[in-house]
């Protein structure tokens, strides 16, 4: 895309954000925890986490899409409305995906709890797109949430985690576990507040 679209296309989508900081903040005072951010994220963390989308990544499965930042982002990356399923927990985040992206199909679930749940098909999904809050979440529910990714990831496909800490999000006890190696892609001082992007895959 052009610089000029670029550009045009992050003052849309910050308007947007700017829109959804009040339910966003509802959503938060409701339960910090499960939240953790008092701010949707913003346009340059949205591009960073999906930059290594395409066509090819196709079906690709979103965790968390809470407003649709991250959503919005998958689609622009070529990723069709057929190919895109989110997985939301929370209901009023929930309520406002299906308005904005009501092509994408939406599960109202925690993604840690989809073992009865067919999305695409084991092994069949090219990318998982996380906005989880995973950093605040107890262990055994990591290990909950890497199950399903990991289950629904195709050989040589990846989760892209984002955080707001210094770190990988995910313990190292818990990657080494699970086989998986963590590496950072991205840092964006940008976003309110800055938070890197870290690709997990399996060794």
């Amino acid at each position: 895309m052009p610089t000029n679209a670029v550009c045009r296309a992050d003052k849309v989508r910050a308007r947007a954000a700017r829109a959804d900081l009040l339910p966003f903040l509802r959503a938060w005072l409701a339960a910090p925890l499960r939240v953790a951010a008092i701010a949707p994220s913003g346009p340059a963390l949205a591009r960073a986490i999906t930059a290594e989308l395409c066509a090819t990544s196709m079906p690709v499965i979103e965790f968390g899409p809470g407003t649709g930042v991250f959503t919005q982002a998958i689609l622009d990356a070529g990723v069709t409305p057929d190919k895109l399923v989110m997985i939301e927990f929370g209901a009023d985040f929930a309520a406002m995906m299906r308005l904005r992206f009501p092509m994408v199909r939406l599960i109202e679930r925690s993604a840690g709890d989809l073992a009865d749940v067919t999305l695409f098909g084991r092994g069949q999904a090219g990318a998982v797109i996380s906005g989880l809050p995973i950093l605040s979440m107890p262990k055994p529910v990591v290990r909950a949430i890497l199950t399903t990714a990991f289950s629904e990831l195709r050989p040589g496909s990846a989760m892209f985690q984002f955080t707001y800490g210094y770190r990988c999000p995910i313990a190292d006890s818990i990657l080494e576990e699970f086989g998986l190696i963590a590496r950072r892609t991205a840092t964006v001082l940008v976003n309110a507040p800055p938070a890197s992007v870290y690709k997990i895959e399996r060794r």
